[in-house]
């Protein structure tokens, strides 16, 4: 098969090579899909830069992607056969990811696409949208209640935004421009914030009339965190999935006398039963809903040090998409 892979870190034109690769063959309870796009997350491009370690002899890069299956395992129903999915958590703790022609993965990271999505949009469903899903409803129904979405026009943000107004939720998303505020109401949030700007604790106060949220989808703890404690509703719980800036944060304990929750957000880690509740409600929300899948940038798979450098640059508003031949 043809694939992108790289045998070191380092800067993406620097390692990843183009050629070809010996084609998967899925063991016990996996299935081979043929791969027709593949997303690249900034954890993919973080990976490759030296996060986490190269798995010998080579890592394929990238955990999701979109194709049709073409040969299952042993256990794996027949019927599965020529099935369209989209794929997730593809090169977590493996080898061999979505940026080829063909990867084997266990049967359950492979999940039936709509008719009506592309398999460049199904490549969007995976580690983005399962990460906005955990935020907004780890701890139960969002409906009724006030949602502050932290960088509402990032990849995280903007699924959280839509499947927020999905719940039933009102909607506030902080930005960095007005054309990321345009995408922000694009994707539905009722209001937006420019936190380079304004003072986000001031506007949420006028906002809610002195309410307050009731969840908080976060981007970047170490440095938001401070002005939470003006915004929080009693009983507010905080879903954190991300840190660039600040890895390292100080949590008050006075939080807990307003019975304020932190959790913790690891797509790749959280609990099989939260994926499966993720995967449900994606389906419905794709049956029911008006997903809007933006997609800043679309490469060859030849090109894949470009599309790692347009995720790298953060200055893309949407999904970097590898099209695989």
């Amino acid at each position: 098969m043809l694939a992108v892979w790289y045998e070191k870190h380092g800067a993406a034109r620097a390692v990843l090579q183009l050629g070809e690769q010996p084609d998967p063959v899925p063991g016990k309870g996996e299935v081979r899909v043929r791969l027709r796009a593949s997303a690249v997350n900034p954890s993919d491009v973080k990976a490759r830069s030296g996060n986490r370690p190269v798995i010998p002899p080579r890592v394929i890069p990238d955990s999701d992607g979109a194709g049709e299956i073409d040969h299952v395992g042993t256990g794996v129903p027949k019927r599965r056969l020529r099935q369209r999915v989209w794929v997730y958590n593809g090169q977590w703790q493996r080898a061999f990811g979505t940026s080829g022609q063909y990867i084997a993965l266990p049967a359950a990271l492979a999940v039936p696409l709509p008719r009506k999505l592309s398999y460049a949009q199904g490549a969007c469903l995976g580690i983005p949208v399962m990460t906005a899903h955990r935020c907004l409803f780890a701890d139960g129904p969002i409906r009724g209640m006030t949602v502050l979405v932290t960088g509402g026009a990032g990849v995280v943000g903007h699924y959280a935004v839509q499947l927020a107004r999905w719940a039933g939720a009102r909607v506030i998303a902080t930005v960095s421009s007005p054309e990321k505020a345009a995408h922000a109401r694009t994707g539905g949030s009722h209001a937006t914030i420019d936190a380079r700007t304004e003072n986000v604790a001031e506007r949420i106060d006028a906002l809610t009339r002195g309410g307050g949220v009731d969840r908080v989808v976060d981007v970047e703890l170490g440095v938001n965190l401070p002005a939470y404690e003006r915004m929080l509703r009693p009983n507010a719980m905080i879903a954190t999935y991300a840190a660039a800036a600040a890895q390292d944060t100080v949590l008050p304990l006075r939080l807990r006398q307003r019975n304020i929750t932190v959790r913790m957000i690891f797509v790749y880690t959280m609990p099989d039963a939260a994926k499966r509740a993720a995967i449900a409600d994606i389906a419905r929300w794709v049956a029911r809903g008006r997903p809007q899948f933006a997609i800043a940038a679309r490469f060859p798979l030849a090109e894949a040090a470009a599309a790692h450098e347009t995720v790298e640059s953060g200055r893309k508003i949407g999904h970097v998409i590898l099209d695989i031949p």
